[in-house]
Formats: structure tokens, C-alpha cells, sequence
């Protein structure tokens, strides 16, 4: 009898969780094999934390059943990214114990404002009291004087003496109608409804700007390495050897025709781009006279002759002469934030989702929801006016307002679908 085949080594009966030799072995429709307690304990409704094949994957996009599966592109250490308690991925949930310590903190902060106005007024009033004690006190000692002095004219029946003696007296102290006067307890009815009111209105800001804070902390967990593609670039535009930095050099150069390049307007896109689930990037805008950033589909005109608005596949914030606006059709008006220094795109792309945040102040800027995206998605950068007028619309020669017209920067982060 031939010999049984002996050469499965020990990895193909080990756990790919555990990394140990399998215990009540159990298969995944995907075709995989865990130890059932590994498993049960590792694998829920919500995301897989296993990376797989190529293969495999495909069977997660196709079977009605790990279509609920969140997957994740392959990384290391993926279980050092989970929430211990709630086993998913660090989101809000590590982020709610902050805001409720927070608010906790305000309204502390509240009562003991509260607690020192009540000090301040019920000291104010006990101050009023002491002082007509002490004004009644004062009353009854001169009354009382007033009295020594009259006494013993009273008791005289030298009716000559008693005038004599009567017109060298003081005139009478002045007296105050007691009966009128009271001390009233402060009321603090009107200072703890004020106290009321401004607390709600602190927390309400308060929330805003921590919830604010949790979700810009949630999108950047997306964050991705992207880099300006040189062959997308408007030949007037002059990109940094590592494609991170961009500025307008003022002078078209000659370079060799590309369909990829924009020539219409001074415009680069990024060498990468997205066509399924999340991605986030930072551009830094600090002390830039003008600018425009955000997500370009693969389609659009490179020629020119279009505006920047979704209809022409653009999404795109833009920042010229103090006013800051989302182009759309209508044109979307922003309040203008002092300083913005940089600013964060975030695009959901399966949601239909491009929001803007204001990374240092940590606030959102603005968010466009519905959005439709049938096609790949490019991070761009672009100057809205032709080559043309850029001349008439600038003081200075050269473009010397455009040097270092965009700058970004941008962390290393895994993409996360």
C-alpha cells in the first residue's frame, strides 16, 4: 500500500485567530476554517477582522450573507484599531466618555458660578442689615442723649430756667419711620433661571463643538496618502518632486500633449483615485489669497469651457476675495471663518457624501449630501480663472500672489472601505 501523503505542514490545521492548532474547527461559507469559539467571539454582523485573498473577498461582494460584513483593506495590528469594550473599530464610542466628562466639567463650572453669586448677593444683603443695625443703633443712642440732656428740665419749675435752658439745647436728631423699612432675602429666581439659560446655551455650543470634534476625529481614521499627478497638471502650474506641493509658476511651459491634462484651467488632480467607500485628506490653505479644493470625477472637461459645480463633476470649496462658498447651481454662501489655516475633505463615496472641515478650529465647514458618483473620484486643486486674465486680476507681476498657492499635507493613513 502506498504510503499516506505527509507533507500539510501544522499551518493547515491552525487558526488564522488564535494561530493555534483548531479546537471544535468550524467552516465559514467564505471557505474558512476557525476554531468555533474563536470564531464566534471575533466574527459578528459588523466587520470581519480577517484579511482575505482576492478570492475570498469576491464571495463577501456576492453572498446575500457577508454582504453585512464592513470590510477593511488588509493592515497591521487591525485589533490594536478595535474598541476593547465594544469590539469595533475606534469611532464614537471611545469618544462619548469625553464628551459627557466634558459637559460635566461645564456644568460644574455653571454651579460654582451659581454658588458664587448667591455668596456675593446674600453677603450684599447681610452688609444692608449690619449697616441699619447700625444706623438704628445710632438712632437710639442720640434719641437716648436726647434724653439724659431733657430729663431733668422736666422735673424744673423755675420757669425762667427751664427757657433759658431749653433754647442752649441741640436741635433734636433726625429719626427714620422704621416701620417702613425691611430687609427682603435676595431672590435668586431670575439669577438661576439666567444661569439656566446660558448653561443650555453653553452646552448647546459645547456639543456642537465636541460632536463636531468626535466626528473630524471618526473621518480621519480614513485618512489616505495622495500624491499630485504631473500629468493632470495645467503647464503654467509647477508641482514638488514629491507631489505634495503645488504653485503656479506664472509662465506656461511646453510640455508634450496628454489627455489627461488640464488645460483649461490651472487645475492638477492626484494620481489617486477612489471609487468605493471612504477616504479623507488635508490641504493647508493659511495665508493663501485665494483657493479651491475638493473631488473631481474622471470625466471632467480638461479643456475648460464648464463651470466647477457637481452637475460638471466637481464638488469644490472655494475661497476668493473674503467670501468662501461651495459651488453648486445656486452658489452655497459660508460664513467666513477667521484663520482658516487648513482644511479636511472627507467623501463618503457609496453614501454620496463631500464634507468640508476646518481642521484646526475642528468645526465642519460644510457638508454635500446626495450626491451622485458613478465614476472614479480625483482629490483636486484648482485656480478658477484662465491663464488669460490672471494678469489683469493680480497686482503683482509674475504671479508672485500665487507662489506657494496650494500646500498640502497630508499623513500617512490606511484607506478604509
Amino acid at each position: 500500500m502506498a504510503s499516506a501523503n505527509t507533507s500539510w505542514s501544522e499551518e493547515n490545521f491552525s487558526c488564522v485567530i488564535c494561530l493555534d492548532v483548531f479546537s471544535s474547527p468550524v467552516s465559514t461559507p467564505c471557505g474558512h476554517n476557525f476554531c468555533r469559539t474563536c470564531i464566534n467571539t471575533f466574527w459578528d454582523e459588523q466587520m470581519c477582522l480577517i484579511s482575505y485573498c482576492q478570492t475570498h473577498l469576491e464571495r463577501h461582494q456576492r453572498v446575500a450573507g457577508l454582504k453585512k460584513h464592513r470590510l477593511v483593506e488588509p493592515m497591521d495590528r487591525l485589533e490594536d484599531r478595535m474598541c476593547k469594550k465594544h469590539d469595533r473599530l475606534l469611532e464614537l464610542f471611545s469618544h462619548g466618555g469625553q464628551v459627557f466628562t466634558a459637559l460635566m466639567r461645564r456644568v460644574e463650572k455653571c454651579r460654582d458660578n451659581f454658588n458664587q453669586t448667591v455668596k456675593e448677593r446674600l453677603k450684599t444683603t447681610e452688609k444692608q442689615a449690619e449697616d441699619l443695625i447700625k444706623e438704628l443703633e445710632q438712632e437710639i443712642e442720640d434719641l437716648t442723649n436726647r434724653s439724659s440732656e431733657v430729663k431733668p428740665l422736666s422735673h424744673t419749675k423755675d420757669h425762667l430756667h427751664f427757657l433759658q435752658a431749653f433754647r442752649t439745647l441741640n436741635d433734636p436728631p433726625p429719626t427714620r419711620d422704621w416701620t417702613t423699612v425691611e430687609v427682603r432675602p435676595p431672590s435668586y429666581a431670575g439669577t438661576l433661571r439666567r444661569s439656566l439659560d446660558q448653561l443650555e446655551e453653553t452646552l448647546n455650543m459645547e456639543m456642537k463643538k465636541l460632536c463636531a470634534d468626535a466626528e473630524l476625529k471618526r473621518v480621519q481614521q480614513y485618512e489616505v496618502d495622495v500624491t499630485l499627478d504631473p500629468d493632470t497638471a495645467h503647464p503654467q502650474l509647477i508641482l514638488s518632486e514629491d507631489g505634495k506641493q503645488v504653485h503656479d509658476g506664472g509662465v506656461l511651459k511646453k510640455l508634450p500633449r496628454n489627455p489627461k491634462r488640464c488645460t483649461g484651467y490651472t487645475c492638477v488632480l492626484t494620481r489617486q483615485s477612489f471609487s468605493s467607500g471612504r477616504f479623507y485628506f488635508e490641504v493647508q490653505v493659511k495665508d493663501k489669497a485665494a483657493w479651491r479644493l475638493g473631488v473631481a470625477r474622471e470625466s471632467i472637461d480638461r479643456r475648460g469651457g464648464t463651470g466647477w459645480t457637481p452637475e460638471t463633476g466637481y464638488w469644490t470649496l472655494n475661497y476668493y476675495k473674503n467670501r468662501l462658498e461651495f459651488r453648486d447651481n445656486p452658489v452655497v454662501h459660508l460664513p467666513l471663518r477667521a484663520e482658516l489655516q487648513k482644511v479636511g475633505v472627507f467623501v463618503d463615496y457609496d453614501e454620496g457624501l463631500v464634507s468640508f472641515y476646518d481642521v484646526e478650529a475642528r468645526v465642519d465647514i460644510y457638508s454635500a449630501t446626495g450626491c451622485a458618483f458613478t465614476e472614479p473620484l480625483y482629490p483636486t486643486f484648482l485656480w478658477p480663472i484662465r491663464r488669460y486674465t490672471i494678469s489683469s486680476f493680480i497686482a503683482p507681476p509674475n504671479g508672485e500672489i500665487f507662489r506657494n498657492f496650494y500646500r498640502t499635507t497630508l499623513r500617512l493613513a490606511p484607506t478604509c472601505l
